[in-house]
């Protein structure tokens, strides 16, 4: 079982390129990030084309997460709380696989700059994130977190260090709680398989900055995770970082900063 997390940065402007990949992949689940429309405009009719349902919280131009999945969805969420917030940024669903599976995709904030309310949001998202977290583990199910953290977790997750020393992205607090997050059972689908097969595909970056030819050069870092519960890390089988689609272009579709992030779980019972 496939199961993937994209940030498009914007769903209908690479909306080509997007359904070039799910063709050519076939991915079984995939949660999207920064979809940047309002439900009614997501192109739910192209991807019920390839075959796959579709859970939407979107928001006008900014943010929006989605979940496409080739299997029925239920149990859908939007939202991480009853707390107020106009950001769409959580969407979490039951996939009605053989082996159910619970899916949630967030796009948590940037944070940046440090000194504003806007890295003090990010940490307030990131308490709620492990609340929700932590009740999770609680029902017992294989349960998937995936999407973009916008957290580099640790120094070996960015080509250099230095221009990231002051980013919302590396600071102690927001590494300490992706780690907290991991410590309450939750495994980094990437470290786990680093630990039996090396650097997946011979990178591990998932985000290349559009400035300064980061993408030719390789500037990249990791942002873009899958967190397993105890009960789909028994599952892991592979990862795979599909860098190529970071080049891919159609017509007058540019890229999306980010590249799809696929982890394959076992069936085994």
């Amino acid at each position: 079982m496939k199961i993937a997390t994209w940030n498009v940065n914007s769903v209908n402007a690479r909306l080509p390129l997007l359904l070039e990949w799910f063709h050519a992949v076939q991915p079984d689940v995939c949660g999207l990030q920064e979809i940047k429309c309002i439900d009614e405009k997501f192109p739910v009719e192209a991807f019920e084309s390839l075959g796959y349902n579709c859970a939407v919280h979107g928001q006008k131009s900014y943010n929006g997460v989605a979940i496409l999945s080739k299997y029925p969805i239920s149990d859908v969420r939007k939202g991480l709380d009853d707390e107020e917030d106009d950001h769409a940024r959580y969407i979490e669903a039951v996939i009605e696989a053989p082996k159910p599976v619970r899916f949630g995709c967030l796009y948590l904030p940037n944070g940046n700059p440090i000194a504003t309310d806007k890295y003090a949001y990010k940490l307030r998202w990131l308490e709620r994130l492990r609340a929700r977290a932590e009740y999770l583990l609680t029902l017992e199910e294989m349960t998937i977190l995936a999407g973009d953290f916008n957290i580099i977790p640790t120094k070996d997750d960015l080509w250099k260090e230095a221009p990231w020393l002051n980013d919302a992205l590396y600071q102690p607090a927001v590494r300490h709680a992706y780690q907290g997050l991991k410590n309450l059972g939750y495994t980094d689908a990437f470290e786990a398989q680093l630990n039996v097969s090396g650097t997946p595909e011979g990178n591990r970056y998932t985000f290349w900055d559009y400035q300064a030819g980061a993408w030719p050069k390789n500037e990249g870092i990791r942002i873009d995770h899958h967190l397993l519960s105890p009960q789909a890390a028994d599952r892991l089988f592979d990862l795979v970082i599909h860098k190529d689609a970071r080049g891919m272009t159609h017509d007058e579709a540019k890229p999306s900063d980010h590249v799809p992030v696929v982890v394959e779980l076992t069936t085994k019972s």
